[in-house]
């Protein structure tokens, strides 16, 4: 849990800084449109689930080929509201695409990732961003913001893996290899099994998956963002 004043201080800290060394706006805006959702409720707050497909899991030496986004509002899922990008890459998708299933000629018209940047800013600003094991999606999403822009933002997110650990450990005491994992976490809430590794698909499966962890928590209503929120700058 962060303090939302801890919070609030932090991004204006950081907006000083940037209205200093850059002259770049969106990147300023886009965090001061973020520090209104702290305080609010899950349910009054704006939320995107985000998942990204890669290359491979190092954020300096991979590349991201794909984003779902979906976002979570009045505790529902407004599918028609759902988006999925892909992004064209330096070289090939190689032994990646066993994973995802996407191939090289599938992203020969994609967009390229400073374009891919600019949407994905326009798209998720004002929303504080849910996903599974957020910490390295955040990770290849700031070094692309690094290498577009060159500067990163301070990013709050929410994490779905983070609060299933949290829940899993108060019940049981040690963790079990795999059991805080998209599909396994979401067998305990007796959500329905979806395929894997395609960035919209679980991005879906993952704002799901915390609709059912905040209704075991307290309820939508009850809990406030800042009680969930980390930070990745």
């Amino acid at each position: 849990m962060v303090n939302h004043l801890w919070l609030k201080s932090r991004f204006w800290l950081d907006s000083l800084s940037k209205q200093q060394g850059s002259h770049d706006r969106q990147l300023n805006e886009y965090q001061h449109s973020l520090t209104q959702q702290f305080t609010r409720s899950i349910y009054d707050a704006d939320l995107m689930a985000i998942d990204l497909e890669m290359t491979g899991l190092d954020p300096i030496n991979d590349q991201i080929i794909s984003i779902g986004l979906v976002p979570i509002s009045k505790g529902t899922i407004p599918l028609v509201r759902a988006q999925h990008l892909m992004i064209s890459i330096d070289g090939s998708v190689g032994q990646s695409a066993a994973v995802h299933g996407i191939v090289d000629h599938q992203l020969q018209d994609a967009l390229p990732i400073d374009a891919a940047m600019a949407w994905l800013l326009r798209q998720t600003q004002g929303h504080i961003l849910v996903a599974h094991h957020a910490p390295m999606d955040m990770a290849f999403i700031q070094q692309s913001l690094q290498n577009v822009f060159g500067q990163r933002v301070l990013l709050p997110f929410i994490d779905t893996l983070m609060i299933e650990k949290t829940r899993y450990l108060r019940q049981h005491g040690q963790l079990v290899e795999g059991c805080v994992r998209l599909g396994q976490s979401r067998e305990r809430y007796h959500l329905p099994v979806y395929a894997g590794h395609n960035a919209l698909i679980d991005a879906i499966a993952c704002a799901e998956l915390f609709l059912a962890q905040v209704s075991a928590l307290g309820g939508l209503k009850q809990i406030k963002c800042h009680e969930l929120v980390g930070l990745s700058k």
